[in-house]
Formats: structure tokens, C-alpha cells, sequence
């Protein structure tokens, strides 16, 4: 199945900086919570400040489980922490909600 999600950065370029080098070396224990969740790729593209995940997952991912595997995965909390420095809701998330699952409109 393919997700695909949105979320904003802050507008300061050197925080922006800062985001892209944290995942150009992703910490090998957030790379493997990916992974164990079901998520079989993974990719990240942005556009000023807005960013744009695509998801492909298996058949075992589902968003609830691997929001229940990250809240008692210390490293995990460790790191959205430190992206929460970088990110900012989008104006439409609900109170609590960092990246947000888009509707596809046209596929062809």
C-alpha cells in the first residue's frame, strides 16, 4: 500500500539545513523502527519549507500499531523530539497531529 503524507518545517533556512543532514544519516535505530513497522520505502522530498513523504508498507503496517510501537521505543521519542524542533504543523492537522495523510485525487 502506498501513504502518502505532508508536513511543514520551520521557515529558517539553516534549520532547514540542519533537518536535511539529520536524514542524510538517519540513526540506525530509527531506520529499523521504519522497517519492523512494515514500511517497505520510504521517501522524503520538500519544497521550501513543506515536505512530502511517500510510504510504501506491506500488508503487517497499520498507522495505529506503529504509533503504539513508537510511543514505548525511547530512541523513537528521542528522535521526533528532536524533529519537532524543526517541524510545524500544517495549518489543517488537528491539535497533536504532525504529518497528515493526503488524499490521492488523480492517479494514471
Amino acid at each position: 500500500m502506498r501513504y502518502c503524507l505532508a508536513l511543514d518545517l520551520k521557515d529558517d533556512p539553516s534549520l532547514i539545513a540542519e533537518y536535511e543532514q539529520y536524514h542524510e544519516r538517519l540513526r540506525p535505530e530509527i531506520e529499523a523502527s521504519i522497517r519492523e513497522s512494515g514500511i517497505t520505502d520510504m521517501e522524503i522530498y520538500r519544497i521550501g519549507n513543506r515536505l512530502f513523504m511517500i510510504m510504501e508498507t506491506d500488508e503487517t503496517f497499520s498507522f495505529e500499531a506503529k504509533a503504539a510501537a513508537d510511543a514505548t521505543n525511547p530512541k523513537v521519542q528521542e528522535w521526533e523530539a528532536l524533529m519537532w524542533t524543526y517541524q510545524q504543523a500544517l495549518p489543517m492537522a488537528k491539535p497533536g497531529e504532525k504529518w497528515v495523510l493526503m488524499d490521492q485525487i488523480f492517479k494514471l
